[in-house]
């Protein structure tokens, strides 16, 4: 596999799309990712192998903050490193945009993704308790300073 990094087009929304369903039980709408692509504030970077969407993220800029909205692998491609990978090029394109401090939450049950997020330098901030609505699970809000 040869894992390139590339800003989010118009044309990867249906790809972006098929992976919010198989990985969220509330996944955001096409119309809301295509607005994504298009919103100033955001920058979404996705994961291709070739012609294949593998992965995609993205964050909010409020200099001097980030917001990272969603982070998702297809499942048929995780545990290869991939989101690793994305997460490094959204820390380095925070950085690019003058974010000094990037957030955000994951739910208290990701353990996978919480190891990943530790990995990179985030620290646990706050819990919200009953953040997702669709299981009113809480979430971990974490941060990493960018230098």
């Amino acid at each position: 596999m040869e894992i390139r990094i590339i800003p989010m087009q118009e044309v990867h929304v249906d790809e972006v799309y098929a992976i919010e369903e198989k990985s969220f039980l509330t996944p955001w709408t096409r119309q809301a990712i295509r607005d994504e692509v298009k919103n100033p504030l955001a920058t979404y970077l996705v994961a291709m192998d070739g012609e294949k969407l593998l992965a995609y993220g993205g964050f909010w800029t409020v200099a001097p903050e980030g917001y990272i909205n969603n982070v998702a692998v297809d499942p048929s491609y995780r545990g290869q490193g991939i989101s690793r990978l994305l997460m490094e090029a959204l820390i380095e394109a925070a950085r690019e945009k003058g974010v000094k401090d990037l957030y955000l939450e994951v739910r208290v049950s990701n353990s996978i993704a919480l190891g990943l997020y530790r990995s990179l330098g985030f620290k646990m901030i706050d819990i919200r308790k009953g953040y997702y609505a669709d299981t009113d699970e809480d979430a971990i809000v974490m941060v990493v300073e960018i230098e």
